[in-house]
């Protein structure tokens, strides 16, 4: 496994999960129907977004080795996607933490906020692509699959909307329509991440170099898979019955987010853990 690179895996699922749930919350704040009291408790709620962005980026910086080292990765934003993932990461932290501490205070117009709430979501997902594409590298075949691509949306929507949902109920938020919604869609996800993982392993069998194969890297995959399903499914359980309380929910739906986030952060570990170059 991969824990030697434990800042880039906090990095990677705390970012994806912030940028997940600030969407899910821009797109309530946007269109969604709750009363005014409500959204402002919910914008309120966003600090933990925040602290989740802020704890990756600081995680980020050790594997850098100094915080200023991460100004001299900007210098290659025409041809570097690790520069390109700064410079946007920045830029969403820059857009959705301003439109949260105008929202409150109460500084600002309505229009200047949206705009600054829009923005923050198109950074989001800009930062999203950003760092994916750190990732497929070619001369790192395990790596450079669509699998890739898939582990990391699969992360940012999950965790993100079980996040957006412990804030909003945090806030007293409660609908039957979006409670169905987002359930559906957790869920769905879920069996995504299943058939995504198994057709991941399965690919590996393919993938070798003149010195190790990639089925070789992670030797007990079998048990650290099942270990990271019996958690997710655990996990978004104990989400779903808070979707179905009205009463006592907020401790069911923190505890199934926790567990879903300790899953990812060992289904990333096992990422960084298949990291090997092709030749010699």
């Amino acid at each position: 496994m991969g824990w030697h690179e434990w800042p880039l895996i906090i990095f990677t699922v705390f970012a994806q999960t912030a940028v997940g749930a600030f969407i899910v919350l821009g797109c309530l704040n946007l269109f969604g129907k709750a009363s005014d009291d409500v959204k402002a408790r919910i914008n309120r709620n966003m600090f933990f977004i925040w602290v989740f962005m802020g704890l990756g980026f600081m995680a980020s910086t050790a594997h850098l080795g100094s915080p200023m080292r991460a100004i001299n990765a900007l210098n290659q934003i025409g041809t570097s996607w690790l520069s390109r993932e700064i410079l946007f990461g920045s830029a969403f932290f820059a857009f959705g933490g301003l439109f949260w501490l105008l929202d409150v205070l109460k500084k600002g117009s309505i229009a200047i906020r949206k705009g600054l709430l829009v923005g923050g979501m198109l950074m989001g997902v800009v930062f999203m692509v950003a760092m994916t594409n750190v990732y497929l590298i070619n001369t790192v075949p395990t790596w450079d699959t669509p699998f890739t691509t898939y582990s990391f949306a699969i992360t940012a929507i999950l965790s993100g909307v079980m996040l957006s949902h412990v804030l909003m109920r945090g806030a007293g938020f409660q609908c039957a329509g979006y409670n169905r919604a987002a359930g559906t869609l957790v869920v769905v996800t879920t069996g995504v991440a299943v058939l995504v993982t198994m057709a991941m392993v399965s690919s590996l069998s393919g993938i070798e170099s003149a010195i190790v194969a990639a089925s070789d890297l992670v030797p007990n995959m079998a048990m650290i898979q099942n270990t990271r399903f019996a958690l997710i499914f655990v996990g978004v359980a104990l989400w779903v019955m808070s979707l179905r309380k009205q009463d006592h929910a907020l401790p069911f739906a923190v505890s199934g987010f926790a567990l879903v986030v300790i899953a990812e952060l060992i289904g990333r570990s096992v990422f960084f853990g298949l990291h090997m170059t092709s030749g010699m």
